[in-house]
């Protein structure tokens, strides 16, 4: 048993066993509480919202898709273009509404300068949408 008794003849041994009453007490307290703050944190303040009409945002923007091969030859949706005749294309994209997106394809052994150029020429023209173009299943090694 978990006792001592009374008797003079029993030795006391020391009590192996833990006091739950005090964690029970403690935990049905913390309860109590979460259970009353509860509601207090899910109040919401009502807001009324104005209401306002807009045009609707062009989503059919056109995309010109724009590749650089490894020789460094530019690619305009798949047709070869001059480097003399790569700004006057991309102004003339810069001026179309809604602006078309540029897709950026470069090959890994294009030198980064050449990448730069063709960006600076863009951003020199206009070009706000200009994105790179990267194939997903290639890891480093």
């Amino acid at each position: 048993m978990a006792f001592g008794s009374l008797g003079a003849g029993g030795r006391q041994t020391p009590q192996a066993e833990i006091n739950m009453i005090p964690l029970i007490d403690v935990m049905l307290v913390l309860l109590v509480i979460f259970i009353v703050t509860a509601p207090l944190l899910t109040h919401a303040v009502r807001v009324e919202l104005p209401q306002a009409q807009s045009a609707p945002v062009p989503t059919d923007a056109e995309v010109v898709e724009l590749s650089l091969d490894a020789q460094g030859q530019a690619y305009w949706n798949g047709q070869p273009l001059t480097d003399e005749a790569l700004p006057a294309r991309f102004a003339d994209a810069a001026t179309r509404q809604p602006q078309p997106e540029l897709r950026l394809h470069a090959d890994g052994a294009v030198p980064y300068r050449e990448v730069a150029r063709v960006m600076g020429a863009a951003a020199a023209a206009g070009l706000t949408r200009v994105g790179f173009v990267t194939d997903p299943r290639v890891t480093t090694d």
